[in-house]
């Protein structure tokens, strides 16, 4: 069966036949472009490269080849431009919707007066270089003035794109560059659209008379659709958002009404046949003023941006190698050569020279600000395709237009090699981060991640995040996520580009049980943080929705990202009516295995019998007695450092119970004899560690009138640890436990691996929440931060400016 479509272009009609080898080639190369930019750019991915350079190399590839070139000659080519226009205009409407025109109405920001600073420097200095260049013989005041104003612009979604992908842009350095890029690429942008209203591009030149009252209406209209957007727009997409809440399907007539509206305000300054207005540039104004908060927005730039980047740029890149015509590149022009290296002489200069000056007077490191000038050279595809479109429109020389693209390209495929260049200089400046409690600074908030599976965990959330915080005055912020496994009646429930409050992005859950399980969660926890949110206590709702083969792994990341010190955990086994613990969720199982295995953060897993069913520690009156059992080793120094944090409540009666080893026994001395050197090396620094932070939680807390009691058990072995175990039941409702021990711990617990039932929990842990032991005690067990040496890559949270 024949397919077939038919249209008409400038009168005469074309036909796209798939039985045709010709036409068929057309297809098959756009499914080349596509297979092709998914491998290379997976295989250039190690050297950070975006979807840019991957898609030049692609685009002049395929766009050279005479079979493609001549498969899309003649009214193809025409269509082809179509396409490429409306995609810019859905590309310069989407940049500019990100963007905050309000920034310019502020008094200037550090990265205000860098953007300022490297535009003025870069302008100058090209503008007056590049006549001497002789790039165009068309109006060349005119050419040199664009050319010097692409110069001294930023793509700042390339950038932002290339700081987020190498995780600098927590830092300040990152955050410094992409602000300042957003800065530089929404003023010069804005510059282009003013100047095409003063300086007419098309030839042959109008009179002066027609040219001014030209230049009158295009002002007039811009002001219009500035006024008219900055004004009308905020009411009506804040009646449209008020009507189309969170969590609820869009309305199809307000969809329609609100792109309806989004078309008028791109498309009116361009009706009037004597404006000449671009249609590009209308469409940048429109969304610069076009507020970008709200569901409205948000589901715009998210459809925009996805079309964009699966469809659009690699069709725009093979239009690009189209218009670069190899075969008409002269390589032989000395003149083309000059004109390259100079432009990009001009580039680096320029931006290095006006973001050095400026960061030495903020006080910056000059090496550091250099970097940010050559971050701030980036380009994007709207300087692509103002270049390609020089050349289409014979303003330049196929040679001259070419050189100036290959300059926009490299500042684009050097920029993550800035990048690395910047975090190979922060490891050697500063320590390796290290996200735990024992090392926290008491003068910074102290964060934590709380899991939950279900309603059943409310009681021991808020007793936990009550007597974390303590009172501390810093303040805490509690990240409260439910862990959801991913199945496939809930993934069929899953809506796309929702929002709905999830910590998963453009994700809605409309599963009844989930969502009831959340609200019920919700309800509980904001109203503890109401509570409290005078007295420094933060609560925020998060959402691990995954499989339980991946879910590890997401709250290992969100853990990361939020730059928590402890993770705490349920146990993957949930309290029976009758105290006892039942057989427990196999999957949750082995997510706390893999957590402990990989995450950036201290871990606790609490083993909750009775306190989440105690009295809430907020209570007038309420009394809490918690016992923390130090062996020693890393685990158990960070399980002090928690039972700080738990010690300055005042419903919480600590105590302090130290096991130490009886080093007079005989089976004492036997082991000392029978250890190497170095083992007793490695032993007597572990315990030096252990006695130093003892004695500082000793001196602080105890000898200190902290109101918390100690004592001591000198024990021999495994059986007498044991023994020392089973006379603190039903004693404390919470004992704290390190997970691990350490080597001082060693001949404490040898034996009690034996019987191991829950190795998660270590030797102490596991027999703490046997079933012969109390059923009215619950266990909180905590494994320190695992850093293994210095990390690989750089937590993207740091200081180098």
């Amino acid at each position: 069966m024949n397919t077939t479509a038919t249209k008409s272009v400038c009168g005469d009609k074309w036909y796209l036949n798939l039985d045709k080898p010709e036409e068929a080639l057309k297809v098959l190369g756009f499914i080349a472009i596509f297979v092709i930019r998914t491998l290379l750019h997976h295989a250039m991915k190690p050297l950070g490269q975006p979807y840019l350079t991957t898609d030049l190399a692609i685009g002049l590839i395929l766009g050279n080849l005479p079979k493609f070139r001549e498969a899309f000659s003649g009214p193809y080519s025409t269509t082809l431009n179509n396409i490429i226009e409306f995609g810019m205009i859905c590309h310069m409407f989407v940049m500019g919707l990100e963007m905050n025109p309000s920034v310019l109405l502020r008094p200037p920001t550090k990265d205000a007066f860098i953007a300022y600073t490297s535009i003025l420097t870069t302008f100058v200095l090209a503008f007056f270089t590049t006549p001497f260049l002789h790039y165009t013989k068309t109006a060349p005041f005119i050419f040199s003035l664009a050319l010097a104003l692409m110069a001294s612009s930023t793509g700042s979604p390339i950038l932002t794109r290339v700081i987020s992908n190498l995780k600098i842009r927590k830092s300040d350095l990152g955050k410094l560059a992409s602000a300042a890029g957003v800065h530089t690429d929404m003023i010069s942008t804005l510059f282009y659209c003013i100047g095409f209203i003063f300086f007419p591009t098309e030839k042959p030149l109008p009179r002066p008379l027609q040219r001014f009252f030209r230049a009158l209406l295009m002002f007039c209209l811009f002001l219009a659709q500035v006024t008219f957007t900055s004004i009308v727009s905020p009411i009506f997409l804040n009646w449209v958002n008020n009507e189309n809440p969170e969590g609820k399907p869009l309305k199809g007539s307000h969809l329609v009404m609100s792109l309806a509206f989004v078309v008028f305000i791109c498309s009116f300054p361009t009706w009037p046949p004597q404006s000449m207005y671009n249609p590009i540039l209308s469409a940048f104004t429109a969304g610069l003023f076009l507020p970008n908060q709200g569901r409205m927005s948000k589901w715009i730039i998210n459809k925009i941006n996805y079309l964009l980047s699966t469809v659009f740029y690699p069709i725009f890149f093979f239009w690009v190698g189209f218009i670069i015509h190899m075969r008409n590149f002269d390589i032989g022009d000395k003149m083309a050569y000059a004109r390259f290296f100079a432009l990009l002489a001009t580039v680096i200069i320029g931006k290095v020279i006006g973001t050095v000056l400026c960061g030495v007077i903020l006080g910056y490191h000059v090496p550091e600000t250099a970097s940010l000038g050559l971050l701030l050279t980036t380009k994007g595809h709207f300087h692509v395709y103002l270049a390609a479109l020089a050349i289409r429109t014979n303003r330049v020389k196929n040679t001259t237009g070419a050189m100036i693209i290959f300059v926009i390209v490299l500042t684009v495929v050097y920029s993550p090699f800035v990048v690395m260049d910047i975090i190979k200089r922060a490891r050697k400046r500063v320590p390796v981060h290290i996200m735990a409690l024992q090392w926290l600074d008491p003068t910074t908030e102290l964060r934590v991640l709380i899991g939950l599976h279900g309603p059943h965990n409310i009681g021991s959330t808020l007793n936990l995040m009550e007597i974390c915080h303590g009172g501390r005055e810093p303040g805490s912020i509690f990240y409260a996520t439910d862990m959801v496994e991913l199945t496939d009646e809930i993934a069929a429930t899953l809506k796309k580009g929702g929002g709905g409050g999830q910590s998963n992005e453009s994700v809605t859950i409309t599963d009844r049980s989930v969502t009831e399980m959340r609200e019920s969660i919700t309800a509980a926890v904001n109203g503890y943080g109401e509570l409290r949110s005078g007295q420094g206590v933060t609560v925020r709702r998060m959402l691990a929705l995954s499989t339980f083969m991946t879910m590890a792994h997401d709250i290992c990341g969100l853990a990361d990202e939020l730059m928590v010190s402890i993770i705490i955990l349920p146990f993957h086994k949930s309290r029976n009516p009758d105290g006892t613990l039942d057989s427990g969720n196999a999957g949750f199982r082995h997510v706390n295995r893999k957590i402990l295995k990989n995450a950036p953060c201290s871990i606790g897993i609490l083993v909750d019998r009775s306190f989440g069913q105690t009295e809430e520690a907020w209570r007038p009156g309420a009394s809490m007695d918690i016992a923390i059992i130090f062996i020693g080793g890393g685990d158990c120094r960070e399980a002090l450092a928690f039972a700080a944090q738990v010690a300055r409540h005042p419903a919480v009666k600590l105590s302090v119970i130290r096991f130490l080893e009886d080093k007079s026994s005989q089976n004492a001395q036997k082991r000392s004899s029978i250890l190497n050197r170095a083992s007793v090396v490695e032993q007597e620094e572990e315990m030096k560690l252990d006695d130093e932070c003892f004695a500082e939680f000793y001196e602080r807390y105890i000898a200190g009138g902290g109101g918390v009691s100690y004592m001591e058990k000198h024990l021999t072995n495994s059986s007498e640890t044991f023994t020392a175990l089973k006379s603190l039941d039903g004693e404390y409702g919470l004992v704290i436990v390190g997970r691990g021990g350490g080597r001082a711990s060693s001949a404490l617990t040898t034996g009690l691996n034996d019987w191991q039932q829950c190795p998660e929990l270590g030797p102490i842990g596991d027999v703490l929440s046997g079933s012969d032991f109390s059923h009215n005690t619950s266990m909180l067990i905590i494994q320190q931060q695992r850093t293994r040496g210095q990390l690989e890559g750089l937590h993207d949270d740091f200081t180098i400016l």
